[in-house]
Formats: structure tokens, sequence, C-alpha cells
């Protein structure tokens, strides 16, 4: 008789690994292959699912396996889910009292309260055991009657991976959800002991996924209905394959194999990105890196990010913390992948472009460490060069890392505060601009949050927010045009713009229209023809994307 499990994705969020919707991690699937090759059927479940209905868990009590998976090592804001607090596993801990109950992911590293805050290591109340390890190798020793610990063997986990695609659709946000592709496990600068608060390094030196394997993992999700894929797991994307020093030199073809194999088993994928890329493994590999970042923009789908951990742009820290590049060989890293990934598909979206992230709270910081890194991004603004986005976090770190002991948190906090006001009001709105000229169009966004103002997403790396004056469906699809911009987001209508069905408070958001016009443009509707409606606006930048009907 076949047995129910519950395995409970309490959403993880990694340096090089995420897993908060719509994203699914790897550990999911792998975890639901060991539970599916022992027997067993498995219940998905999103922390969010639980959160909306607790009473759906009340009829699950009696399930003798529970399997949790969970925590988080970066700080992050989220949009459609929030990973699970520490509350919320004691109460799901204290529910299944009468089941054996596993928790696993990087929730064991500890639990933190949110960016600049120390995380605590402390057991979970509740819980059987823990899954000490890599989750799904963990779980499979504890259903052999072993220890619940282990290291990942990729000629296993591809098979739990396989296996664990038919739990995707189970997902409640199917078909627009994003599946991380584990590449490798491990960092190269592990050798060095690696930045100051990454817990990368806990992995050691990378040990890479064949591409066959990925390949066949990919095939069974598309066979699923997959079609949205992001190459992450990995530090370093550009380091795939190569080994042997702290910065390994890329090697081309293993990256073009890579997505070319991933093409292959998933012939109709809609979106294929990245996302982390050491910017100090460009630099010193230039010409490599260049025909890598080559194959990767004629292979991949447009609107990409190229993720460089930044952290600071004051070599006093990054000497303190072991970083990765200096401000110089950042410029020249970003102005690299710009003129490889510059280029802008039909729609006008750049294929590939940088994303910055900052770390604050490091050792070393001084009120000074703010002013550099505000004039980094002054110099960027003056530069023809675009950045896709800046994160700005605060150090959250965690035992077993150097940041632990040594760092600056509570210290500079006004300085914080101010870099990051200054980046949100002067930086953002002119790199938005930059990136997403006004009519550039976002096509098949899907809308997250409904209402007077609908908010949508494409399925992407770090998607932009899409501020669409409109009440659209839930989880309808949409093609969006840029007509302006907020914070940290666009401001867009559907395209082909219905200037004579849109409402008022739509009417309002087209660009060059000014107050008198919006009068105008009501009072005059229905306009018949271009000449009509240039006769009576004076025109716009978006006309070419207007329809009259």
């Amino acid at each position: 008789m076949t047995s129910d499990a519950v395995l409970i994705d309490g959403y993880v969020d990694e340096p090089a690994c995420l897993g908060v919707p719509p994203y699914i991690s790897p550990y999911i699937r792998t975890v639901a292959g060991v539970l599916i090759e022992a027997g067993y059927r498995v219940q998905y479940r999103t922390i969010d699912q639980i959160r909306s209905a607790p009473h759906e868990l009340q009829s699950l009590r009696s399930v003798s396996l529970v399997v949790v998976i969970a925590g988080q090592t970066v700080p992050g804001k989220y949009l459609t889910g929030t990973p699970a607090t520490q509350t919320e596993l004691r109460q799901i801990g204290s529910l299944f009292e009468k089941s054996r109950l596993l928790l696993g992911g990087p929730i064991n590293y500890g639990i933190s309260t949110g960016g600049g805050k120390k995380a605590v290591k402390e057991p979970i109340p509740g819980y059987t055991a823990p899954l000490i390890g890599d989750p799904a190798t963990a779980l499979n020793h504890f259903l052999s009657g072993k220890e619940p610990h282990g290291e990942e063997d990729y000629g296993e986990s591809c098979r739990w991976s396989i296996l664990g695609a038919d739990i995707v659709p189970q997902h409640p946000l199917f078909p627009y959800v994003m599946l991380e592709l584990e590449t490798a496990k491990g960092c190269s600068r592990a050798l060095t002991g690696g930045c100051s608060f990454c817990t990368e390094p806990f992995h050691g030196s990378p040990r890479y996924r064949p591409v066959d394997l990925i390949e066949e993992e990919v095939a069974a999700l598309a066979g699923n209905g997959v079609r949205h894929f992001r190459i992450g797991r990995q530090p370093d994307l550009l380091a795939y394959g190569s080994s042997g020093s702290e910065f390994p030199r890329p090697d081309p073809e293993k990256i073009r194999s890579l997505f070319a194999a991933i093409r292959q088993a998933a012939p109709d994928l809609l979106t294929l990105h990245i996302d982390n890329v050491n910017p100090g493994t460009i630099v010193r590999h230039e010409e490599a890196a260049r025909e890598a970042l080559t194959a990767i923009v004629e292979l991949h789908t447009p609107g990409d990010i190229a993720a460089f951990g930044m952290e600071t742009a004051d070599p006093a820290v990054i000497t303190a913390n072991n970083l990765k590049a200096t401000p110089d060989q950042m410029r020249d890293a970003i102005r690299i992948v710009n003129e490889i990934g510059g280029i802008r598909d039909d729609n006008g979206v750049p294929h590939l472009l940088p994303g910055l992230n900052f770390v604050c709270g490091l050792s070393g910081e001084t009120r000074e460490t703010y002013q550099l890194n505000q004039s980094f991004l002054e110099e960027l603004i003056r530069s023809d060069l675009a950045v896709r986005r800046v994160n700005i976090r605060q150090l959250m770190p965690f035992e077993g890392t150097r940041a632990y002991d040594e760092n600056t948190l509570d210290q500079h906090h006004s300085a914080f505060k101010s870099f990051k006001e200054w980046t949100r009001k002067q930086f953002d709105p002119v790199m938005l601009a930059r990136v997403f000229p006004i009519g550039t169009i976002l096509r098949d966004a899907v809308v997250e949050i409904p209402g007077k103002t609908s908010f949508a997403r494409q399925m992407g790396t770090y998607p932009i927010l899409i501020g669409l004056p409109l009440e659209l469906e839930e989880r309808s699809l949409t093609n969006a045009a840029v007509v302006g911009y907020g914070s940290r987001s666009l401001t867009a209508l559907p395209c082909p713009v219905p200037v004579n069905r849109l409402p008022a408070s739509a009417i309002k958001a087209l660009p060059d229209i000014g107050k008198k016009t919006q009068a105008t443009i009501l009072a005059k509707r229905p306009f018949r023809s271009l000449q009509e409606w240039q006769k009576a606006t004076g025109g716009t930048r978006i006309d070419h994307l207007i329809t009259f009907f």
C-alpha cells in the first residue's frame, strides 16, 4: 500500500540558490524524487498555501512522514512569497507531533530576523531530526536507517531530480514557475576562504554537474510542462567546468554545450536566464570571458542579468574581506558585459546586463565607504554604461564565516540609510530610463497582484516590477509598453495601447500628456486615426504603439 508523505516548501534563498516564488529550488525536486523512489505519494505544499489555508494541514496530521525545506542566508524582499519564519517552523513542529518530521536546507546554518542581524544556530523543537548537508542525500540515508546527513552525489541526485520533476505541476503558480537548475556546488574562491560573509565556501571547492545529467533533468521538467529556466546554484557561471585556481579560466565551449543541451532538451522553452557571474573572472580572463558571454547571449533569452557581487567600492573593505574585484576591475567587467550583452531585441529589451549587489556592515567600513559607493554609481550615471538593478543589503552573518565575528554592524546606520535613499531617488530613475526607454515592450508579463493598479512581472532573473493603472485578472498575461517610471519599477500600459478604451486613470499615465490634453482626450474620444490623435494631442513617444479599436 502506498503511503503519503508531505513535502513543505518553506522557500530558500542563498547566494547561489533561489527558491522563493516563482522560483522552485533544486532541493524540492531532489527531495521529492527520494520520496517517490521510496514508494511515497508526495503531497507538495508551499508555506504560502499553509498560511492561506492552515486548516488543510489539520487533515494531514496523520501522515507518517513530513519533510520541510527552508532557510535563507541572504536577506531579501519578495513579492509573491516570503520564506518560512522561525515561528511558523515551530508551529509546524508542534502540529505533526505524531509524524516523522524532518527539516533540511540552509535553515541548518542558522536563523536571522533579517539584514543587519546575526544568524542564530539553534534546534527547532518538534522535529525528529535535521537533514544535514544535502537534504535529498540526508533523507535517503534516513529512510535507509542511517544517520540523516551526507553530501550530494550527482549520479544519485540526477535520478531523484528526474523523478521529482513530477511534483512541479502541484506548485500553486504553475505554469508560471521558474526552475532553478543546479550546475555546481561549491566555490572556487574557497581556496582562499572566499568572501568573508558568504556561505557558499561551506560546500568547499566546486563539484560540477555534468551536462548530460542537466540535460536529462531539463527534459523531464519540460515533459511536465515547464517552460522557464534559470541556470543558478553556482557562484560563478563562467567558471562552469573549470578548476585549478581561485579565478579559473572560463571554458567557452563548455558554456556553449551547457546552453545548447538545455535548448535541445526543452525546445519550447520561453525563458533561459542565468544568475551569478564573478566580475573578477571576467577581468582576469577577458578573452575567454568574452567568448563565454557571447555564447550565453546567442543561446539564452533576452532580458537577462549577470549578478555581480560587488559588495563595496572601498579598496580597504575589499582587502579586509577578501572580496572579488577592485572598483576599476568592476567598471571594466560592467563595460565588457555591456559591449556583449547590451544589444537589444526587437522589443527594445537588452539581452544581458550586469546587476550589482552591495553588502553593508562588512569589516573595515567607515563613513567614507558609503561616499565611495555613491561616487562609483555617479560615475556609472556619467558613462554610457547600464546596469539592470542595484541591490543594497545589510550583512546577515552566519557562524563559520569570518564576518560573524569581524563586522561593523550598527556602526554606520545613518550612512547606510543615506546611501540607499540616494540610490533609489537619484540613481535608479536614471538607470531605469537608460535600460527601459519609453516605448519598450515587455511581452508576456504575468499579473501577480491585481487591483486598481495591477502589478506584473515577466518570467526571468530579477524581473522588473511593472505597474499598470488598470484592473487586470490575476495570473493573466499582458504585453506591456513602458510609459513611465516608479520606485524600482516601471509604469506601463497594455500594448497595443487602446487609447479609446483606457479609463481616465490610465490616460494620465500616457507620456508627454499634460492635464489639459488629458481632458481633451477624454472629451474627443473616440479617435479614428493617428492623424486625429496627433491633431488633438500633439503626439506622444508611443504613437507607434497606439490602436484606435
